[in-house]
């Protein structure tokens, strides 16, 4: 049986197409394992990595904590004597200068006393002046004569009482600060010990916080320290006090740093981040980038000998700023890998070219 013109027509085309579909697969494998062998690197390539030269320099040490502000002083203002509250001087929230009258009570019968007094003062004065003048004369004994200088005495006294009860009506500032709170309005009895409102001291402002049992004995007294506080402002003090038993909740150790207030500008209370001075060492300063850990899970950076070996170095982090981390652990100046140092390990020899 003979095949028909358009079916050997079509089996002619079909078998050409195979034809070149396997020839054109063997080109493309031979051509393709001529790139892969021409890719792949030598066996005894020495690999590249980038480094940066990082110099050692002394640089101050901070211990960085969360604090607060707090009055230097607050003190409740007590009456020392009874009567009612005839004026409230002194507005709340004002600033008030020592001896400046907070509560002034009624005046009552303190005034009358006080006048009682001073007359029998002036009696007892007359009676000795009169006995020591008989008694130069003879005619008063010298016991007398005593007996009246007592009596004078005595009189001076309950006219010094007078006075301090009269003057205990005003309710006075102990100190400079702030009246922050009025407890008693005009009218109010006030007995003696009750009060009359709460005067703070804001110059200095204290600034508080806790410190962790590794950092506290890296701080001394009179160290210089400084607060940025939740509205903006920056305080600057000394440290004043570094308590010396831990709080047994926390083990951590309260610390106090004295500011400069002027103008009582910031208040008691904010929320601040506290830098303590904690004296200086070598340090290097690297890119956060170029921290790895090691097989140990230690953290670190890894460098360049002057070998061409790569080495590894753990370090302790000081303090972090925009332009890199301040670290502790490297010795001398260092080639510190910044590129490649996640695809090299400790003693690989590497080509260490310096990163643009």
């Amino acid at each position: 049986m003979k095949l028909k013109t358009s079916w050997l027509f079509a089996l002619g085309i079909i078998g050409a197409l195979v034809l070149y579909l396997v020839v054109r697969s063997l080109i493309t494998a031979g051509a393709g394992g001529k790139a892969e062998a021409s890719q792949t690197p030598p066996a005894d390539a020495i690999p590249t990595v980038q480094v940066i030269a990082v110099p050692e320099t002394m640089h101050p040490h901070a211990v960085v904590i969360r604090g607060r502000t707090e009055a230097a002083r607050a003190v409740v203002v007590r009456s020392e004597t009874a009567g009612v509250v005839a004026a409230t001087p002194a507005q709340e929230g004002a600033f008030v200068r020592p001896g400046q009258v907070l509560c002034r009570l009624e005046v009552e019968a303190r005034a009358a006393t006080l006048d009682q007094a001073r007359a029998a003062l002036r009696s007892r004065q007359l009676q000795h002046q009169a006995a020591t003048e008989l008694a130069a004369k003879g005619y008063r004994s010298e016991t007398q004569v005593l007996q009246e200088k007592a009596n004078l005495d005595a009189a001076a006294a309950a006219v010094r009482q007078a006075e301090i009860a009269l003057e205990q009506i005003n309710i006075r500032a102990p100190f400079a600060g702030v009246f922050d709170r009025r407890e008693a309005e005009v009218g109010t009895y006030l007995a003696p010990g009750q009060p009359c409102g709460t005067l703070i001291e804001l110059d200095p402002l204290l600034v508080v916080g806790d410190v962790p049992e590794t950092e506290a004995a890296k701080l001394r007294i009179g160290a210089p320290a400084t607060a940025k506080l939740v509205t903006g402002e920056t305080l600057s003090g000394q440290i004043r006090y570094v308590a010396r038993d831990a709080d047994p909740q926390t083990r951590t150790f309260r610390v106090e740093i004295a500011a400069r207030n002027p103008g009582n500008e910031a208040r008691s209370g904010l929320s601040a981040e506290v830098r303590l001075g904690a004296g200086a060492g070598r340090a290097h300063r690297v890119p956060v980038s170029t921290l790895v850990l090691d097989s140990a899970g230690r953290q670190g950076v890894r460098y360049v000998t002057t070998d061409g070996l790569v080495a590894f170095s753990p370090v302790r982090v000081l303090e972090e700023t925009p332009e890199g981390l301040w670290v502790a652990g490297l010795q001398g100046p260092a080639r510190v890998i910044t590129v490649g140092h996640s695809y090299v390990g400790e003693g690989q020899k590497v080509e260490a070219v310096l990163a643009r």
